[in-house]
């Protein structure tokens, strides 16, 4: 599938580099079956039935964005150099892949050092990726990272502002609770305890499932032809009983809603072929594009994606291609915020 046919026009002005406050007062685009509506985030509780169930990703996003030094070499390299590293995948044992730049003043056995202590050894350099065994001394590695990290926001917004303190929290959902991701699941930063709430009151159900986010998901699509995009893998956990859950909800006829793409693909990467969701506890690379049959999900809440990415080719697949564009489209004119911090869609499932 040609990757051209998944681009659109999109105004850099459209691009939100601060978030709205509250989280829950972001607009929403409800995209139908047979209708697109603009509704905002906190209008969920009408939209939803008693009996739904929202999953969400309840990963943690870490402060992956290091600053470091490669010290001068005894022979060659000439002086101290800057590099900049995104972790962006766990390897165990402190050991990571990750983002170097610039990866050609890398090489094997090269050490860099990020301060008090921490730094990291180069194990491999692969292109513009490295695999790097950290050494945080007596200091436990999460609480090192903590102290040189900081918060990975997005390329687009990375380049036109630098990364505030107050970003720690806004760029993470109320719910966060299991360290490991260096992107947030988006869609979820739009809930707030008031919306839980509300939704609780009228009887919509939560699920939380964990998918380690990694940068690789927002990769832009380097190729012509969809069959030749590598997917990196991400780690996802899907427990027994959360798995029964969603299962008991299909069961009593209650609608499936993923909140962001996360959730989606690690749901239909845990659903067999009868729709059943099996409890799951590994990496996915799931890709899904235009002709996908989607075996879990009935809703998608998410936020609006980039041109020519997989993710915009995942929202194409869910609700069909040209009723996005139309969507895309009437956003656009709509003068809605897109990407990272803006606002979002609830998609009902087409029949692409």
């Amino acid at each position: 599938m040609r990757v051209d046919l998944f681009d659109f026009d999109l105004p850099q002005e459209r691009i939100a580099l601060e978030p709205v406050r509250p989280r829950d007062s972001a607009r929403m685009l409800h995209v139908g079956k047979n209708s697109i509506s603009d509704r905002h985030v906190h209008d969920l509780p009408e939209i939803l039935r008693p009996g739904d169930l929202l999953v969400l990703n309840d990963t943690k996003v870490i402060p992956a964005q290091l600053k470091g030094i490669r010290r001068a070499r005894a022979t060659g390299g000439g002086g101290d150099v800057e590099i900049d590293v995104t972790l962006h995948k766990d390897l165990s044992n402190n050991r990571w892949r990750a983002f170097v730049r610039p990866a050609k003043r890398l090489r094997e056995e090269d050490q860099l050092y990020f301060g008090d202590g921490f730094s990291a050894g180069v194990e491999a350099r692969i292109d513009a990726e490295a695999i790097l065994e950290f050494d945080s001394g007596d200091i436990p590695f999460g609480e090192a990272l903590a102290r040189a990290g900081v918060m990975p926001l997005p390329p687009y917004i990375a380049r036109k502002r630098k990364v505030e303190t107050v970003d720690d929290e806004r760029y993470q959902t109320v719910y966060a609770q299991e360290d490991g991701s260096v992107a947030a699941p988006t869609a979820g930063l739009h809930f707030t305890d008031e919306l839980f709430s509300a939704l609780d009151d009228t009887k919509v159900g939560c699920a939380m499932i964990t998918l380690h986010v990694g940068a690789g998901t927002f990769l832009p699509v380097a190729v012509d032809d969809t069959a030749d995009h590598k997917m990196h893998s991400e780690w996802g956990e899907i427990t027994a009983a959360q798995a029964a859950q969603i299962n008991q909800t299909k069961e009593k006829g209650g609608r499936i809603v993923a909140v962001g793409t996360t959730s989606l693909r690690l749901l239909e990467s845990a659903t067999d072929e009868n729709g059943i969701v099996q409890p799951f506890v590994k990496e996915t690379d799931i890709f899904i594009t235009p002709g996908y049959r989607f075996k879990a999900v009935d809703m998608l809440m998410t936020n609006f994606h980039l041109p020519r990415s997989t993710l915009f080719m995942l929202v194409c697949a869910f609700a069909g291609t040209e009723k996005m564009k139309v969507a895309y489209a009437h956003a656009v004119e709509g003068h809605y915020r897109f990407y990272s911090y803006g606002d979002a869609c609830l998609l009902e499932r087409g029949n692409e």
